[in-house]
């Protein structure tokens, strides 16, 4: 029996990782396609694939939307058995599902039928479901059908972001170098899902990045970890400008109190120690967005983020300051018409 033919899609590193599995397996990849550069301004993690079957036989092409005509042309013309889309945040339309003749292959790193949905690294990284790299028939449903390998991986207490990627991607290789040599073989048979054990992650935002001092020091650690590289980052706010903090941990015998968000001191590696809900946050790596603020503006005593009452209080004062400019302005007008 020979290897199914196989069409990739992707846009992401765990994209590249499984790309580069299928082909070490020796898979019959019949074509690539590719999110163009063009479309990934808001792909967290965006990689391109088509230097990976550079030097090979195996065409490569781009595309923006998948569901474009040209796009369902293409794969038409390589006639797949399997379709697999790894890393797209896109929804493939069924006319293009339906143009495989085995099916389409989804890919999601949790523990199917644990943690359907959306945001799994941030979901994972908070500790909310089970890690597992896991491929899967795509069907109607979300992150739904009948599993073809799943590879479980560890989650620990203080991973980032970064370090569950790398984690996702070494699960990806064990389990595709277990599983695709059956494929190869025609010696696979899809397990269905026990939908009663489903559960369900909801999207996630950037804005769900802004800190909120006044919750414990523990709890904003693991927002910053999971809101981490490769994703936007969690945030506040100094003075009108936004600072990104990447990486930070739970301070240990901070003697410095104060308000929460107030900068309470800063470490002998100039690390800043920034009081939360219930202790000190120790900020390991930060960045300030502003043309105009650099690091050295952060000092001690300086407060992130925004108290409501004193931004209330500002916007009033503002605002009654430019009824003032008005009225004079309005004044002005007035009596240069009655002089005329």
């Amino acid at each position: 029996m020979n290897p199914p033919r196989i069409v990739f899609v992707g846009s992401v590193n765990t994209s590249r990782t499984t790309l580069e599995s299928l082909l070490r397996n020796h898979c019959q990849v019949v074509g690539v396609l590719e999110l163009a550069s063009s479309a990934s301004r808001h792909v967290s993690g965006f990689a391109p694939l088509a230097d990976i079957v550079e030097g090979t036989n195996i065409p490569s092409e781009t595309f923006e939307k998948i569901n474009e005509p040209q796009v369902k042309a293409l794969v038409e013309r390589w006639q797949p058995d399997l379709l697999f889309v790894v890393g797209l945040s896109q929804l493939v339309g069924e006319d293009l599902l339906n143009l495989p003749t085995v099916g389409a292959v989804g890919f999601h790193p949790t523990r199917l039928p644990k943690g359907r949905g959306r945001a799994p690294y941030a979901w994972l990284s908070l500790g909310e479901t089970e890690a597992a790299a896991t491929f899967f028939l795509m069907d109607e449903g979300t992150d739904s059908g009948p599993i073809l390998v799943q590879e479980p991986f560890e989650v620990s207490a203080n991973d980032y972001a970064s370090d569950i990627e790398q984690s996702i991607h070494d699960a990806i290789r064990r389990g595709l170098d277990r599983w695709l040599p059956q494929l190869n073989a025609g010696e696979w048979a899809p397990e269905p899902q026990d939908h009663s054990q489903a559960t369900y992650m909801g999207k996630r935002t950037p804005s769900d990045g802004l800190i909120d001092w006044q919750k414990s020091a523990t709890t904003i650690a693991s927002q910053v970890r999971a809101a981490s590289r490769p994703f936007p980052g969690a945030y506040t706010y100094l003075g009108d400008s936004k600072l990104i903090i990447w990486r930070a941990s739970v301070a240990v015998d901070c003697n410095h109190h104060g308000v929460a968000g107030r900068v309470l001191s800063f470490t002998n590696e100039s690390q800043p120690l920034i009081q939360t809900g219930d202790g000190a946050l120790l900020v390991e790596e930060f960045e300030l967005v502003s043309d105009s603020l650099d690091a050295n503006k952060l000092r001690i005593g300086s407060q992130l983020g925004y108290f409501l009452e004193n931004e209330v209080h500002r916007l009033r004062k503002k605002v009654a300051s430019l009824e003032e400019q008005l009225n004079a302005v309005m004044e002005r007008l007035n009596r240069r018409i009655i002089k005329e």
